[in-house]
């Protein structure tokens, strides 16, 4: 490596702060040169810190910075054509695409700027794993705020990102439903029906799944809910999964095998997933649990990738539009649960969505950390269950 290329490889990996901390130095004279060498590095080092201080600063003429964006590079704001990377669990995929449409429209009138959208949708574990190893998502809509806190720690999303939106970043909601065949052949009513002899279950790998990690969670907050401890939950919830066949990669996955395949007698989905195949044609035995889990789903962008990809005000505004009550009316008509409590107390989303006597929360289980921990780590109960299974 030469000279000239010594002090800009290591500006690469600087943070602005640091840059800045460095020019300050520089502009009192504290190095002491010792070599024309020393000289040449630290006239160059100066001179690219001065630029790049005044391209993070947004000083440059043209600049569309934000000044609560200091790193963002804004190369997005001056074309007409923008592309934002949506990165979603699989389940919400029906509603996004009737979602996204709308926002284009409103995002063209008010900024004259076409936004094309790439989505990808998955197992939110597989997901969250997909961004963390490189896919450039801007905007990460995913099953539990427990994935997007992973995304989080990998230095991707700046801490705080659930106070950035409304309802601490969730955007949407579900609770768990038991689907069985038509006509209810095998009598199952309650969770503690799915843990019976001949009873086959389909739902989604938790190790994989995110809506497979609310699943558990269901099945665990039936006992704790009605007065049982962890030793009962882990009995219980042990000859529940015994009677799992296969477990799938992600919550559409257990649908089509459910469905499409014939597999299984019952089924255990998000309660927005029930819905979208009602309406599809799908005739089918559903019951809502009257215990049941609080099914959160959190969006955010992904600080690192807009700021980047210069992306940063139309995903803001994308995430922002989800908000809305247009968007959360499609969401409604999709299946899933308003955060908009204004539509949730309208005559239309109260008849479609029945009413919980008892929903468990995150909160109830100590926050994901805590749940991740004690149920979904390597070697802890779920691992611990399904090797009895062997």
């Amino acid at each position: 490596m030469s000279l000239w290329q010594r002090p800009l490889k290591r500006l690469q990996a600087m943070s602005y702060d640091k840059m800045r901390s460095i020019y300050a130095e520089h502009g009192t004279y504290r190095f002491r040169i010792n070599s024309l060498k020393g000289f040449v590095s630290l006239f160059l080092v100066g001179t690219v810190l001065s630029v790049a201080l005044a391209a993070c600063s947004g000083g440059g003429t043209g600049s569309n910075a934000s000044s609560e964006t200091p790193n963002a590079t804004p190369v997005a704001a001056s074309k007409d054509n923008v592309e934002l990377t949506l990165v979603s669990f699989a389940v919400t995929k029906a509603a996004h695409e009737a979602i996204i449409p709308k926002f284009i429209e409103q995002w063209k009138k008010d900024h004259n700027q076409t936004v094309v959208f790439k989505q990808s949708y998955g197992g939110s574990g597989s997901q969250t794993r997909a961004v963390i190893d490189g896919l450039e998502a801007d905007v990460v809509h995913l099953a539990l705020a427990g994935d997007t806190s992973k995304i989080e720690k990998a230095g991707l999303i700046q801490p705080g990102w659930e106070k950035e939106v409304p309802n601490n970043g969730i955007v949407s909601k579900s609770v768990a439903a038991l689907v069985t065949r038509p006509g209810n052949p095998k009598n199952i009513k309650t969770w503690e029906d799915l843990s019976k002899d001949g009873i086959k279950l389909i739902t989604a790998d938790p190790k994989t799944s995110g809506v497979a990690r609310w699943n558990f969670l269901a099945l665990w907050n039936s006992v704790i809910k009605t007065g049982g401890d962890d030793a009962k939950a882990t009995e219980f919830v042990t000859k529940v999964y015994k009677n799992v066949p296969l477990l799938t990669k992600d919550a559409r996955e257990a649908t089509d095998a459910f469905f499409k395949q014939g597999q299984g007698d019952a089924l255990i989905n998000y309660e927005n997933e029930i819905i979208l195949a009602e309406q599809k044609g799908e005739k089918l035995t559903a019951i809502i649990p009257d215990v049941n889990i609080s099914i959160d789903n959190p969006i955010a962008v992904v600080d690192k990738n807009v700021d980047k990809h210069g992306t940063r005000e139309v995903a803001e505004g994308f995430v922002k539009y989800l908000y809305t009550p247009e968007a959360q009316q499609q969401f409604a008509k999709l299946g899933f649960r308003p955060v908009d409590d204004t539509l949730t107390l309208s005559k239309e989303v109260a008849d479609k969505f029945p009413k919980v006597k008892t929903l468990g929360t995150v909160a109830d289980f100590g926050g994901w950390d805590g749940i991740n921990k004690k149920f979904f780590a390597d070697g802890a109960i779920f691992d611990q269950i399904q090797a009895k299974k062997k």
